[in-house]
């Protein structure tokens, strides 16, 4: 009970609690992130086109080092504004080689390679079956990824549709085997890059930003080392290879690098995942509006079917989703590439 007031006086206010702290409310983006998810598959959907057009004026090493060149540079400057810094351990540098291999300087030069005698609208079918790669090679090096009827399923699912898209009832006549090889061996080698760095690169204490950016910049110097040996320095610089190999590396690269890993701190790594079913859809519809590429009837039908299926692949509990989200997530140590190595042409 309190005191009696003084005759005269007013009795004394009975403090009030304090207000509840006000929580900080998350920084809003100038673009809703459903116009960034459509900036993405549209960037990532040209880049085989512009791979092709490329290709036109340079050796495929060529265009894989100014990609990656390019690519670095919007990287450094976002690691320079945010103020990011570089890994300090030789371990990580180790595996960042290796993940740089796998997810940049391999695929990359494949898939230059693959088009220069396939169309950009096939290379663009066979970077969808990295989900099916990644659920079979899931299944033999991540324990904790088992697999179930549906993604069985799916991943058979997945390979109809792949012999759908070459035509595999005619013989695969027409078909340039050891360019389509060289396009489905660059999906593969994705998924690799995504397990290896699940396995390496987490707990590292280094941001996302960080150690993409690193990534790339070691891609950037194994293609420096191996490009002189088998080409030669271009004699003159055609405009339009050259500048569809600079929004290649800037675009397709840097800055769809960190509109990615923006759309999956803020909706999560499941939608924005969702951005490998347009890629090919997109890329498609660029080589046959742009190039004038021949489409038969079974192309996109088999797109479809691969797509179904990649999409059964990526199906799983609810709480398996969850920890999926937390280890590969963009806001993780382990982010740098493996979200990338799942989706990226």
């Amino acid at each position: 009970m309190s005191a009696p007031s003084a005759p005269g006086t007013r009795p004394a206010a009975v403090p009030s609690p304090p207000a509840p702290a006000r929580l900080p409310r998350p920084a809003r983006r100038a673009l809703d992130w459903r116009v960034r998810f459509a900036a993405l598959s549209l960037i990532w959907g040209f880049s085989f086109l512009l791979i092709k057009v490329g290709t036109e004026g340079y050796a495929p090493f060529q265009v894989t080092w100014g990609r990656l060149l390019f690519g670095t540079l919007v990287l450094v400057a976002a690691m320079a504004v945010r103020r990011e810094r570089l890994p300090r351990s030789g371990r990580t540098w180790v595996h960042l080689f290796v993940a740089a291999f796998f997810l940049n300087a391999l695929p990359f030069s494949l898939f230059a390679y693959a088009e220069l005698t396939v169309p950009s609208t096939l290379a663009g079918i066979c970077n969808a079956t990295s989900p099916l790669w990644g659920m079979a090679l899931s299944v033999v090096a991540l324990s904790e990824d088992r697999p179930t009827r549906r993604r069985v399923a799916g991943l058979g699912l997945g390979f109809i549709g792949v012999l759908t898209v070459l035509g595999a009832w005619q013989g695969f006549t027409g078909l340039d085997l050891r360019g389509t090889a060289m396009a489905l061996l660059a999906s593969l080698s994705y998924p690799v890059g995504w397990i290896h760095v699940r396995r390496t690169l987490a707990g590292t204490g280094a941001s996302t930003l960080s150690l993409t950016g690193s990534q790339l910049f070691v891609a950037t110097v194994q293609l420096t080392l191996i490009t002189p040996l088998f080409t030669s320095a271009p004699a003159h610089f055609p405009l339009v290879p050259t500048l569809a190999v600079i929004a290649l590396g800037a675009l397709g690269t840097g800055l769809a690098v960190l509109l990615q890993y923006g759309l999956v701190q803020e909706v999560g790594p499941t939608t924005a995942q969702m951005v490998t079913y347009f890629i090919p859809v997109i890329a498609t519809a660029a080589g046959v509006a742009v190039l004038g590429e021949e489409l038969s009837w079974n192309t996109p039908v088999g797109a479809l079917v691969v797509l179904a299926g990649a999409a059964l692949t990526q199906s799983r509990a609810r709480g398996s989703a969850v920890a999926s989200g937390r280890i590969t997530g963009a806001g993780t140590d382990a982010g740098a590439g493996a979200d990338v190595g799942r989706t990226q042409p």
